[in-house]
């Protein structure tokens, strides 16, 4: 028993340990004096009436780094267990992820550029809380920043049968 307890908490800390890719992004995004934010072209969508008959429904949120220094993002995750979350930076995609306490969320490090813009694709399941789940929805998605302010992207949707 309490080989597999220390197993368990090794692994913990391995998991939680710095990365290369913490030490290349140095400081990015860090502090009061930073000069990098990132905003959304958009930060709330609508589908509109979403049918549970149809499936899931996609959206693309563009971020950009407004500022002169890049900014890592180090978390992504959503409010609700119906909706998932995938940062797509160039070629490279984290995820999707979803809502904390329904699964691992793993911490990433993915550095956007000054200048540069990315895309958040936020999947919603309209058949996820079943027969009872239909009305209004509203979720967010939280993209946390190394050192910054968390960046919250809303959608909403009427769910009908």
């Amino acid at each position: 028993m309490g080989i597999a307890i220390a197993a368990v908490i090794g692994g913990l800390l391995w998991l939680g340990r710095p990365t290369s890719t913490d030490k290349e992004l140095g400081n990015a995004g860090a502090g009061a004096g930073n000069s990098g934010s990132l905003a959304a072209e958009e930060s709330t969508f609508d589908f509109g009436a979403v049918s549970m008959a149809s499936g899931n429904v996609s959206h693309l949120f563009r971020i950009k780094n407004s500022g002169s220094s890049a900014i890592a993002v180090t978390k992504l995750y959503t409010s609700c267990m119906c909706t998932t979350a995938t940062l797509i930076n160039g070629n490279e995609r984290n995820g999707p992820f979803g809502m904390p306490g329904h699964g691992f969320i793993p911490r990433i490090q993915e550095s956007i550029g000054p200048g540069q813009e990315a895309d958040i694709e936020v999947v919603f399941d309209p058949t996820a809380h079943g027969p009872a789940g239909i009305g209004r929805i509203e979720r967010i998605v939280y993209v946390e920043q190394k050192y910054g302010e968390t960046l919250e992207l809303q959608i909403g949707a009427t769910v009908t049968p």
